[in-house]
This record gives C-alpha cells, sequence and structure tokens, in this order.
C-alpha cells in the first residue's frame, strides 16, 4: 500500500493527528479534568479497548489493601439552620470500621453538646432511647457524646474539630463502641479536648443490632456551620 493509500485509509477511520498524538509516549501530558462518563484507553490482553472511568474507579477499589482509610461521603458545607447530618454509606462486605473527621462544628444555640445517634434500619430511624447508650463508664444517655462539654457559639469561637470513631458496627452480637478525639471551644472561649480526661466523650450502643447509618446532632437547636467527612476502614476482603 502506498503512502497515499495508507493516508486516505487513516483518513477514512475518522482518526485526526491530534487524536494519534495523544497516544504518543512522547506526548506532553495536559491537565484535563476526569469527570464521570468520561473514557479511558486500555491494552486487554492485546487488543487496545475502551472503558469507562467508572468501570476503572470501581476495579481500583477492589484492590484497597486491608486497613486502608477509604473516602466515603462528606456532608459538604453544612448550611445554617441544619437539623442533623446523616451518613448511610455503610458497607460490612468493605468496611470494618469508621472514622467521621468534623470541622468546625458549630450550634445555632449557645453551649450545646454534639452527639452522634446510630441506626439499625438504614437510617429510617434513629435510636433515642434512654438507656440503650452508655457513656462515661455506665451514665445511661440517648445518644453517643462527642464531646465532652458544651459549645459556644460567640464570636471568637469556632466549634468543635475532631474524629469521631466507629468501631466494628456491623458485628450484630456486641455493642457498638464509639470515641472521639480532637478540640472544641466551649463557652468564654475556653479551649478543651473533645475527648474530656476520664473519657466522658467514649461510649458504647448497647444494642445487639447491624448499625448500617449514623446522624449527628446537637443536643438542642440547629447547625450552625461546619463539615463532616466519612471514611471507612477496608477490611480487605
Amino acid at each position: 500500500m502506498s503512502r497515499q493509500e495508507k493516508l486516505a485509509a487513516l483518513a477514512s477511520t475518522g482518526v485526526t493527528k491530534a487524536e494519534l498524538d495523544n497516544i504518543d509516549g512522547g506526548t506532553s501530558r495536559g491537565t484535563t479534568a476526569i469527570a464521570d462518563g468520561d473514557g479511558v484507553l486500555i491494552n486487554d490482553a492485546g487488543t487496545m479497548r475502551m472503558t469507562s472511568v467508572e468501570t476503572m474507579a470501581t476495579y481500583m477499589g477492589t484492590k484497597i489493601t486491608g486497613g486502608s482509610m477509604v473516602y466515603l461521603a462528606s456532608s459538604g458545607a453544612i448550611s445554617s439552620g441544619t437539623a442533623s447530618v446523616s451518613f448511610t454509606q455503610f458497607d460490612a462486605s468493605k468496611y470494618d470500621h469508621y472514622q467521621f473527621h468534623m470541622q468546625h462544628i458549630l450550634p445555632v444555640t449557645d453551649a450545646q453538646y454534639l452527639w452522634a445517634r446510630v441506626s439499625t434500619d438504614g437510617g429510617s430511624n434513629y435510636d433515642a432511647t434512654n438507656g440503650n447508650y452508655h457513656r462515661n463508664a455506665t451514665t445511661d444517655a440517648t445518644a453517643f457524646w462527642i464531646a465532652r462539654s458544651a459549645i459556644g457559639n460567640a464570636s471568637g469561637e469556632f466549634g468543635a474539630s475532631g474524629i469521631f470513631y466507629l468501631f466494628a458496627p456491623h458485628n450484630s452480637s456486641v455493642g457498638t463502641y464509639a470515641t472521639s478525639t480532637g478540640v472544641m471551644m466551649g463557652t468564654s472561649s475556653s479551649v478543651v479536648p473533645l475527648h474530656g480526661p476520664h473519657g466522658e466523650a467514649t461510649g458504647v450502643h448497647l444494642t445487639t443490632a447491624d448499625v448500617d447509618a449514623i446522624q449527628f446532632l446537637f443536643e438542642s437547636g440547629n447547625i450552625a456551620s461546619g463539615e463532616i467527612v466519612m471514611y471507612g476502614i477496608a477490611n480487605g476482603t
């Protein structure tokens, strides 16, 4: 086949020179953002194929090793007046434990305790029964206490930031443990640890059931601002 015939055959495929240049190893890399619906060219046992970035993401997820922390969801910037923030992205087939990273969670009403309540029906209902939670040794509670002191909301008070840990919530033969670590500003701009010196923010949900959703809220009133991000700890299966 002559050079002209080869060029004519290439032109008939609709492939442009610029497109061919993109698979040249010497071509400089661009910064085009990747988004759902985009394609990825792969060598499938010697055959070049196109697959979607969603398929690639699913495959990469299966290669996460046990113990890795995996991003699951974010509340985004919480709007003032939000009553609660819930997460339902629990998956016992992939994750053993969960972490919730909190950034400057501020109450609308001054001097409020930050709580978490769990669900065993995918978030349709959240357990608020007094005595189904214990905090600070054997003290009955209606929720996990994340902050050991009341959080202030005055000017110059920045709410609570830290990590809330939930351990093996899928294990229905035992209760679910939780604890928190971080820092907060109480009333009068007092800076104290979330956990407290005597484990005030350590607790257990005593109901032996598969926990599959969680809700964050203040004891009274709404959330003014902040963000919460959920991560899972991969079980390696």
